[in-house]
C-alpha cells in the first residue's frame, strides 16, 4: 500500500471527483479523501487537495480517468527529487494535467515538523 498527499482537483469538482474515484474500487484496495484545504497556483487556477491510500499505478491512471470525464485540471503528484538532499522542509513535485496531456510542473514544501499544509514553492507551464 502506497499513498500520496499531493494530488489535487480542480476547485469545485472535489467532493464529486473523490466520490467517483471511490466507486471505482470496487475491491476497495484504494481509497481517496478530501483534505478540506486547497493551493492557489499563478498559472493554472485553484485546487483542492485530496490524498489517497493504495495502488500507485491505479491512483495515476484513475486521476487521468477522471480529468478526462470531467474535462477539469489536476494535479497528479507524488514524484520525488531523484538527488538525497536532506533539507529542513520535505518536497514533492507534481504534473498537472488536462486529460493525458502534462500542462505543467509544480514543486510542493511543507515543513517537517508540527502539522503544515503543502504550500506551492514554484510552477512552471509546458
Amino acid at each position: 500500500m502506497r499513498d500520496s498527499e499531493t494530488y489535487g482537483i480542480e476547485k469545485g469538482y472535489g467532493k464529486e471527483v473523490v466520490e467517483w474515484l471511490n466507486e471505482q474500487s470496487k475491491d476497495g484496495k484504494f481509497e481517496a479523501r478530501l483534505y478540506g484545504y486547497s493551493v492557489l497556483t499563478k498559472n493554472f487556477g485553484e485546487f483542492e487537495l485530496f490524498s489517497w491510500r493504495g495502488d500507485s499505478r491505479f491512483a495515476r491512471k484513475m486521476i487521468i480517468k477522471a480529468s478526462k470525464r470531467f474535462k477539469i485540471k489536476v494535479i497528479e503528484g507524488g514524484y520525488k527529487p531523484s538527488e538525497r538532499v536532506y533539507r529542513l522542509k520535505k518536497f514533492d513535485y507534481a504534473k498537472v494535467r488536462k486529460g493525458e496531456k502534462t500542462i505543467g510542473q509544480i514543486e510542493f514544501e511543507v515543513s517537517r515538523f508540527g502539522n503544515k499544509n503543502w504550500e506551492v514553492k514554484n510552477e512552471e507551464r509546458h
